[in-house]
């Protein structure tokens, strides 16, 4: 029984130090627009594991015409650029699907190993979440809104 305890130590020892899954690298863009809300959002993983994600939003746009739209693109757009720089990057506790914050249970964003799919979940106040595919890409474009196509998921 001494023996089966030991051993049974050992496996519970190795799984605990074994090596968690490195999360994708990459940078992706993404963005989304409804009559409630508008959000452009840039993500990157670097290297060491460590993120670095960008999302502006406006709340509350309503119907704009479609040239208050471009202005709004333009502003999210530039906000996003001008800020790229000091977006530090942060540690996520990944499972190999999903990253959280460290010790966190609520789901920031979504890896999907199988189609190299990724989605950032964005919370709005008391509303649901909303989960935005992004794109892969080489570089971030200043124009995020011709660059990637919109794609959202409501929870």
């Amino acid at each position: 029984m001494r023996r089966f305890s030991i051993l049974l130590l050992a496996a519970v020892a190795l799984v605990a130090c074994s090596r968690q899954p490195a999360p994708p690298q990459g940078r992706w863009i993404g963005n989304y627009e409804s009559p409630a809300v508008m959000v452009e959002a840039w993500l990157e993983i670097l290297p060491g594991g460590t993120v670095r994600v960008s999302a502006p939003d406006l709340t509350d746009i309503g119907s704009p015409t479609d040239e208050e739209r471009a202005v709004m693109h333009a502003r999210l757009a530039s906000q996003l650029s001008d800020d790229w720089n000091d977006v530090v990057p942060r540690k996520f506790d990944f499972d190999g699907r999903v990253f959280r914050k460290p010790g966190g249970f609520a789901p920031q964003m979504e890896w999907n190993p199988e189609t190299r799919q990724m989605k950032v979940v964005f919370y709005f106040g008391m509303q649901r979440s909303l989960r935005i595919v992004m794109h892969p890409v080489k570089d971030f474009s200043e124009d995020p809104w011709g660059a990637a196509p919109q794609t959202a998921e409501p929870e």
